[in-house]
């Protein structure tokens, strides 16, 4: 039987989220079908026909899908899912809503934010904020699985013939659930789950004004932009900037976290960067622990410094 996985898109092209999830789908089996749910996606499904790794894309147009609402895409889902051994979604806001709505109809369990397949029943995901890997071992018939998508590499687009797009029926929905809006900072800096470089500020930044300092220095180097959970509560940046267990869990190959004190929560969605630089004028903060390079000093001094110094 086939593995499903459940596309995380904006009606244009699916996320890199998605790409990374098709790719930990490739490693417990090799018939991958890849849903596309939503309303006028079907550009969506047209650019996805070349990805690598799949065999057939399932396109459900309807006005009762857009925005991807969590409660008809979990309703769609269910309407195909005894077809398949696996489904996968990216533990993104998108995924951790939407597949405990499939695994709870489908009486069977999650396992969230797998890293890494050991075998198609056995799968190992982090536990108690990164501090052990728990390896486990599931006998449902469906294997419903979020992944942790820093621990795979996207899957790359190339295949010289066109997997096939079949349109199946989409659910009508529901009205117990009404979209009324959506508010996200424009912004032409790259997007923080799949950026290469990121600079980071927390509460030590001391207020919102100060924040700037911080784009500043992304600016410079071409990166984008996160905050600690205790930045975010303070109100210095949207909470679509948060990095951590709670937040974005991020793999960049540059992290500057300035002001950041580093608590385990933040750790936990910092860990697989491959470079790791702390700002800070505490010299015992916890960031230091987890730091490859360490300036112990004041932001308001060193950071200006470095966007001098940037040209």
């Amino acid at each position: 039987m086939p593995i499903l996985v459940i596309a995380e898109h904006d009606s244009s092209q699916v996320r890199n989220s998605t790409l990374s999830t098709i790719t930990a789908a490739a490693q417990c089996g090799e018939d991958i079908h890849l849903l596309i749910a939503g309303s006028d996606c079907q550009k969506a499904a047209e650019d996805s026909a070349t990805i690598q790794g799949i065999t057939k894309i399932l396109l459900a147009d309807a006005p009762s899908l857009a925005h991807q609402l969590p409660e008809n895409l979990a309703e769609q889902v269910l309407t195909i899912a005894e077809d398949y051994t696996h489904l996968l979604v990216p533990a993104t806001a998108f995924g951790k809503a939407l597949m405990p709505r499939i695994a709870a109809k489908l009486d069977i369990e999650q396992l969230s934010e797998i890293t890494r397949v050991i075998a198609p029943d056995t799968f190992e995901r982090p536990i108690y904020a990164g501090n052990a890997i728990a390896t486990i071992q599931t006998a449902d018939a469906i294997k419903a699985l979020t992944v942790r998508t820093t621990a795979f590499a996207p899957a790359e687009k190339g295949n010289t013939v066109s997997v096939p797009i079949e349109k199946i029926t989409p659910v009508p929905g529901t009205d117990r659930t009404v979209f009324l809006s959506v508010k996200s900072d424009k912004t032409d800096r790259p997007e923080l789950s799949s950026a290469r470089v990121v600079v980071a500020g927390g509460q030590g930044i001391g207020s919102k004004e100060n924040f700037k300092l911080i784009e500043q220095l992304a600016d410079r180097l071409g990166a984008a932009i996160g905050a600690s959970r205790a930045a975010v509560d303070a109100g210095y940046v949207s909470n679509e900037l948060q990095v951590g267990q709670t937040g974005k869990i991020i793999a960049p190959d540059l992290y500057i976290a300035i002001g950041i004190s580093g608590a385990v929560q933040h750790i936990a969605g910092i860990k697989d960067a491959k470079t790791i630089v702390a700002i800070n004028q505490d010299a015992d903060a916890p960031i230091f622990l987890a730091a490859d390079y360490g300036i112990v000093g004041d932001l308001n001094e060193v950071v200006p410094q470095l966007v001098a110094a940037l040209g």
